[in-house]
């Protein structure tokens, strides 16, 4: 039974939001935040928080570290539905989202998850978003040792519990929850994440705007140690070294001076991978995501190369802010050896989708080259159905324009210099833009991007 003070606890500044969210309002505005309120409210009955927790709660004496590679005994400490500071420029306060935005449906995959941070994730989701944008909440539990971990969540709202029979990985897994999906956009989640205050109006319009786009929120950092929420910058964009190895990277000053709006999205050349949005139609055009892949690793860089070369973009959206726990280590094991996975998974992504720059992998990981990376055929045959373009626009279509690559290694670096000639690839149903006008020579690695855009090695020229 759940007392006076124990609902006051559950609901923390839950209520507040909702009563405050379209005060002044329209009942049309007030309406679906209303009955968010209302729904989870009348599930709270329902659904014994203090129980689920309890169930798997550190103990004295235990590290608090072995089993999750992050302060579980910090995390339980911390209330399911906590109050978070708003991290968004002010800009993006004043903006007004339509009404008539599509709704999601939410992919979170975990394994041996921390019961607090995976219901933290979802109290977040459910706290601070308009239930009328939530199809669904898809947890794909990939064989945890409890299989309660998943199926007692699902009395909350939406919520819904997948569980596979075997360990699949986040990958295979991730391909499973969008299959189940009904939502016409997918948005993948990790399981140790906090949703921020409006973070899922401004990833769905751009989705509305421009089905191609895929788009990432602004990734905060959720302190491991201490689970304190800290304010990533949002001058960030993603970018990657020959080894395939994810990196952060700076926008140049130019670039900074270029956007004069900052609630501008960002393009990236390529994202993060743990959090997510994409029209569900596009997603398996594009090929899913390549299920021979193991576990976890690699797979943000195949499915970014496949996005760019199809024609359609990445963008990082700075109204949208999301935290994630990030971790300095992996708290489950890889069959394989995660070292031994990542290689595969990268050298798939090489083979397939990297042409002539496979090289360079291959030089910035020579352990790579006697390591099995399985069968790509149906990869290879997809990408040829896809008709994509040449990672460099090697086989240019264009006669007035012809490529000329000068190479430079500098420890594992490329400095290339393109004169590029691109066409238009990817049959799809949804509009492209040919490139028209002469292709600028810049240094960096450089894809072939339909839209009009030049994608470099670290930097995506605009």
């Amino acid at each position: 039974m759940i007392t006076g003070n124990m609902r006051l606890w559950f609901m923390g500044d839950f209520k507040l939001f909702c009563t405050s969210k379209c005060r002044g309002a329209s009942s049309a505005c007030l309406s679906p935040w209303l009955s968010n309120c209302r729904q989870w409210d009348d599930l709270l009955e329902e659904f014994e928080e203090k129980n689920y927790l309890n169930a798997r709660r550190w103990k004295p004496g235990q590290d608090p570290y072995k089993l999750y590679a992050f302060n579980q005994r910090e995390s339980e400490r911390i209330p399911s539905n906590r109050v978070l500071r708003d991290t968004r420029h002010y800009r993006c306060t004043t903006l007004h989202y339509n009404p008539d935005l599509p709704s999601t449906s939410i992919v979170i995959t975990f394994h041996n998850e921390a019961r607090s941070t995976l219901l933290r994730t979802i109290r977040s989701v459910l706290n601070r978003t308009p239930v009328h944008l939530i199809h669904e909440i898809i947890l794909v539990d990939d064989y945890s040792g409890d299989a309660n971990d998943c199926l007692l969540l699902t009395k909350l709202p939406k919520v819904k519990c997948l569980r596979n029979d075997r360990r699949e990985g986040l990958i295979r897994s991730r391909v499973r929850g969008a299959d189940a999906a009904k939502a016409g956009v997918l948005t993948f989640l990790d399981s140790h994440c906090e949703v921020n205050k409006d973070w899922l109006p401004p990833l769905l319009r751009r989705i509305k705007e421009d089905p191609t786009c895929v788009v990432s929120p602004v990734i905060d950092i959720i302190n491991m140690d201490t689970f304190a929420y800290v304010a990533a910058s949002s001058d960030l964009r993603g970018g990657f070294d020959w080894s395939l190895h994810f990196k952060w990277e700076q926008l140049s000053a130019e670039q900074k001076a270029r956007r004069a709006d900052p609630t501008e999205p960002i393009k990236t050349p390529i994202i993060a991978g743990g959090l997510f949005v994409i029209d569900k139609s596009w997603f398996n055009h594009l090929g899913k995501y390549d299920t021979a892949m193991d576990i976890w690793g690699g797979e943000n860089f195949e499915i970014s190369f496949r996005v760019w070369m199809c024609g359609g973009s990445l963008e990082i959206i700075p109204c949208s802010r999301v935290g994630h726990v990030f971790r300095k280590k992996h708290p489950y094991i890889f069959p394989e050896g995660n070292a031994n996975t990542y290689i595969k998974n990268t050298r798939r992504t090489a083979e397939v989708w990297m042409d002539e720059f496979k090289l360079f992998y291959y030089s910035a990981r020579p352990a790579a080259r006697g390591k099995s990376y399985g069968d790509i055929h149906s990869r290879e045959e997809l990408r040829k159905s896809l008709k994509l373009n040449e990672l460099g626009c090697k086989a240019s279509t264009d006669p007035h324009w012809q490529q000329i690559p000068l190479l430079t290694s500098l420890s594992h670096s490329l400095t290339l210099t393109y004169t590029l000639s691109c066409t238009h690839a990817c049959t799809h149903t949804h509009t492209h833009t040919h490139i028209h006008s002469p292709p600028t020579q810049r240094s960096g690695f450089f894809l072939p991007l339909m839209n009009g855009h030049v994608m470099s090695y670290f930097f995506l020229y605009i």
